[in-house]
């Protein structure tokens, strides 16, 4: 897991007790990484020192509890060597909550669901988008903090291009499907269940089971 390794790449700069280290961590990478747990980085060195990668050394304080310094191990180095020599591998698949939430709405079979999601996202991306502006203001003079803030953006502007991106598809794919499905509708005006079965079956690739909403 990246954390582990960033607190072994902390160590490899100097030995350091845990609220050392998460001193550095958030100096480090500023407020977009939303900050490290004290209580979680101290389930970290546990499990550093289980494996072998640090050792920890007890030191006496005269007024403060004693203190556990921290310290990498030569596997240490060898596991942040390794850990570094590899690309970042992005997990199976692609998974998001706003998919989920077009494929709901979508078999809903009503349009006005459907758009209603679509402008809430994008509503939304435009509002991070403002407060990552503030941020960058704000940030201090760390190139790893404005790295994130950038990353963090960049992520934003491609969300908003998938949402126009969903968008678009619908509105093509549209004509096609009214044109090669009967839809029946009920006297509220929504399509009825038999007509969102119908459709549940059309290609997702062209994401032609969205708008299946017959007027």
């Amino acid at each position: 897991m990246a954390l582990h390794h960033a607190v072994l790449a902390l160590l490899a700069v100097k030995p350091a007790h845990g609220y050392e280290l998460k001193g550095s961590f958030d100096e480090a990478v500023g407020d977009q990484w939303g900050g490290l747990n004290i209580g979680h980085l101290y389930q970290l060195l546990e499990r550093l020192s289980r494996d072998g990668l640090i050792e920890s050394e007890r030191q006496a304080q005269t007024v403060k509890p004693d203190r556990l310094v921290h310290r990498l191990t030569p596997a240490g180095r060898e596991e942040l060597d390794r850990w570094l020599a590899e690309p970042a591998i992005r997990a199976h698949g692609y998974r998001d909550d706003f998919f989920l939430k077009v494929m709901a709405a979508a078999r809903s079979g009503d349009q006005t669901t459907l758009t209603g999601v679509l402008d809430r996202q994008r509503a939304y991306l435009l509002r991070e988008l403002h407060g990552l502006a503030k941020a960058r203001g704000l940030a201090g003079d760390t190139s790893v903090e404005s790295l994130l803030i950038t990353a963090a953006e960049l992520h934003v502007r491609a969300d908003l291009g998938i949402v126009d991106a969903a968008e678009q598809t619908i509105k093509a794919a549209a004509p096609e499907v009214a044109a090669t499905t009967q839809v029946p509708v009920a006297e509220s005006g929504r399509p009825t269940a038999q007509s969102r079965r119908a459709t549940a079956g059309l290609p997702a690739t062209h994401l032609s089971f969205l708008i299946v909403v017959a007027r």
